[in-house]
């Protein structure tokens, strides 16, 4: 692996990450809420009666811990852990 070409080219860098104990390589540096949820859950559906809630850690400096609510992102990198949980209001 040439870290140099890394370095020099971010956006064409895959990263590994684990969202709720299974592995997902995605494409981009940066990941909404809704793109997290969405590798979470394949059948979800944003709407009133279902909410999710997303925590994160081990990322980047930007960003090593939290929580991310709908619109919001955060930076990755290579084994940052996401839980993501699903809650029917009804």
């Amino acid at each position: 692996m040439n870290t140099e070409t890394e370095e020099a080219n971010p956006e064409r860098r895959t990263f590994e990450i684990v969202i709720n104990g299974e592995q997902h390589v995605v494409p981009r540096r940066r990941l909404t809420f809704e793109d997290i949820v969405r590798l979470a859950f394949t059948d979800a559906i944003f709407n009133d009666d279902i909410v999710y809630t997303v925590t994160y850690k081990r990322g980047p400096e930007q960003n090593r811990e939290g929580s991310l609510v709908a619109g919001e992102a955060v930076f990755v990198n290579n084994g940052m852990i996401f839980n993501a949980k699903r809650t029917d209001k009804s």
